[in-house]
């Protein structure tokens, strides 16, 4: 099981390479991208744990990515890297609400000892998202992931699961409306994404569209080569 998915915005090829290197080595999953609107887009599509941000980007800066990024969610820890020690730039960076600013050139095994701390102090007692909540109402079902059961509030008929359908829905749920990689489906619920794992989500996901067919406005779809997606139409 991964430690935490990172967003990495550094347009610096090399040391960006270098951090997302030692990071994943360190046990994290690292999404690195060049600049700021990339970042944005990225951040959009998933649920990061923590974002490291160069502040000196093109297309769009740090700072201004944080604030963005901040619009979108209060509660994603950030750290500012920078090539500029002046204290204004320190003061905006923290003011913005950063978790620490750290300047270049940099020491990985202190940016790694911050990062661990950050996500230490951040994170969830469970940060295996399929860990937080109990009930979900989604289109005209109701989900007790607690003892496994689907209802239809259409005609009150009630659908005994298995563990994983409960936990795959509960997964789907909870980033319902957006896509989810194959393999971080995988490795949170079934703690691998070899072949084999990889089968019998596909198997898992046809029994959950049957367990939602009588709804038209719910839809698992099949993200080609990348994942699924529940989505809700209103």
């Amino acid at each position: 099981m991964k430690k935490g998915l990172i967003l990495l915005a550094e347009d610096d090829t090399n040391l960006g390479f270098v951090v997302k290197d030692n990071l994943e080595l360190a046990g994290y999953e690292v999404e690195l991208y060049p600049d700021g609107e990339m970042a944005l887009v990225a951040f959009g599509r998933k649920t990061f744990d923590l974002c490291i941000l160069d502040v000196m980007m093109p297309k769009k800066d740090g700072f201004t990515t944080a604030q963005e990024i901040r619009k979108k969610n209060t509660e994603t820890p950030f750290i500012f890297v920078t090539a500029k020690s002046l204290k204004e730039d320190q003061i905006k960076g923290l003011k913005l609400g950063a978790e620490d600013y750290i300047t270049k050139p940099f020491s990985i095994e202190v940016l790694m000892v911050k990062v661990e701390n950050i996500l230490k102090r951040t994170q969830k007692p469970d940060a295996n998202p399929i860990a937080y909540k109990e009930v979900f109402e989604i289109g005209k079902y109701i989900l007790d992931f607690k003892n496994q059961v689907l209802t239809s509030t259409i005609d009150n008929n009630t659908q005994q699961m298995t563990q994983k359908e409960a936990e795959l829905l509960r997964f789907l749920c909870i980033h319902r409306n957006n896509v989810v990689e194959r393999n971080v489906i995988l490795t949170t619920i079934w703690g691998d994404d070899d072949y084999f794992t990889g089968r019998s989500l596909d198997v898992f996901i046809s029994r959950l569209r049957k367990y939602l067919k009588a709804d038209a406005n719910l839809e698992i779809a099949n993200v080609h080569s990348v994942g699924f997606k529940l989505i809700e139409n209103s």
